[in-house]
């Protein structure tokens, strides 16, 4: 059984809330978390109950509706904006969605009486699932773009070993993940692969995606993160594949800590590394990677004690490092990036 990321509960009795598994249980137990109020929305990005830079904007979607519940004047949806933009500042798909919703909202004036207000209410709905569909449609794309990459580095009658970072799968997302698509449809087609996956500290969120890869029967082997260089130069890695959380419009990528490294040995050794994500990760406004803001995680995250604590949640892996980008309008070269610019 798969479980889902995000749903809407509208039976519940508080009215529309949305249920979320929470990913700070995870691997141990799954556990769905009911979400009523923008600030329930505001604390399950905040604490990573839910994370991946795809889902944290379709969460934020459903936190604005879920923040005019009450009130739907312009005041409350400033208010509610500006609160979970503040969550997190490194994934620019939060943002993305947040402008989208508020720019959406606006074109229906707040009016002075209940009708109208009903109707800004009913439109937030609306939009948030909107981006929700949105995103599975993307990711399935990406899953068959991805596919015909993977086909075409996969070694003759052999098993195509690829190796991945974080988790950029189903839950980092609505459906089937944004990396880890095209190994899902990989999987479905039957070819034959195995994933290599990095404990990505000091979150581990590498056992996400050995939880979510082992529910798919997809063959897998959890990693230390410092044996990733170890297994490219060794040549037991055919491909990197990863997410990102904030693309720049050189083509520098912010992804979870470690990220660059493995892309500093995928070059020293030949292996080709490849993005995947939606074209809402593509900050065109942010010229460069040294642009991107780079989130500041708790030191207790380390469990270092009173030890001096530097706690960088990403780092940027420099796009002439990036073999090529995958979204869903298909892969290019970092060079051609500009060409998805709207």
């Amino acid at each position: 059984m798969l479980h889902p990321t995000i749903v809407e509960d509208r039976a519940s009795n508080a009215g529309n809330s949305i249920l979320i598994l929470d990913q700070t249980r995870l691997p141990q137990v799954a556990v769905q978390v009911r979400l009523n109020t923008v600030d329930d929305v505001a604390h399950a990005i905040r604490s990573m109950q839910v994370r991946g830079a795809p889902l944290i904007g379709v969460t934020a979607a459903y936190g604005v509706a879920l923040g005019l519940k009450h009130d739907a004047s312009d005041s409350q949806l400033a208010q509610v904006v500006d609160m979970l933009a503040a969550t997190r500042p490194t994934a620019v798909n939060l943002h993305w969605a947040l402008a989208r919703m508020q720019r959406v909202l606006q074109k229906f004036p707040q009016g002075c009486n209940a009708l109208a207000l009903g109707t800004r209410r009913e439109v937030a709905w609306h939009e948030a699932r909107a981006i929700a569909a949105e995103d599975v449609a993307t990711n399935v794309a990406i899953g068959e773009h991805g596919l015909r990459i993977l086909t075409m580095h996969k070694p003759k009658d052999a098993v195509l070993q690829i190796m991945t970072h974080c988790n950029a799968g189903r839950l980092a997302t609505v459906a089937h993940g944004t990396a880890l698509a095209p190994v899902y449809a990989a999987h479905a087609a039957g070819i034959p692969v195995h994933v290599w996956v990095s404990e990505t500290r000091p979150r581990n969120q590498g056992l996400l995606t050995a939880w979510e890869l082992a529910e798919a029967g997809v063959p897998h082997t959890l990693i230390a993160d410092n044996a990733a260089g170890l297994l490219i130069m060794q040549g037991k890695v055919d491909l990197l594949i990863v997410g990102a959380d904030r693309i720049a419009a050189n083509g520098d990528t912010a992804n979870k800590i470690g990220t660059y490294l493995k892309a500093l040995a995928a070059q020293a050794h030949g292996v080709p590394f490849y993005v995947a994500a939606p074209l809402s990760t593509i900050d065109f406004s942010c010229p460069t990677g040294y642009a991107i803001c780079i989130e500041e995680r708790a030191a207790a995250e380390l469990g270092a004690g009173d030890v001096p604590v530097v706690n960088p949640a990403f780092d940027i892996t420099p796009a002439h490092l990036i073999t090529g980008i995958l979204s869903e309008n298909g892969v290019v070269s970092v060079e051609e990036l500009a060409q998805w610019k709207s």
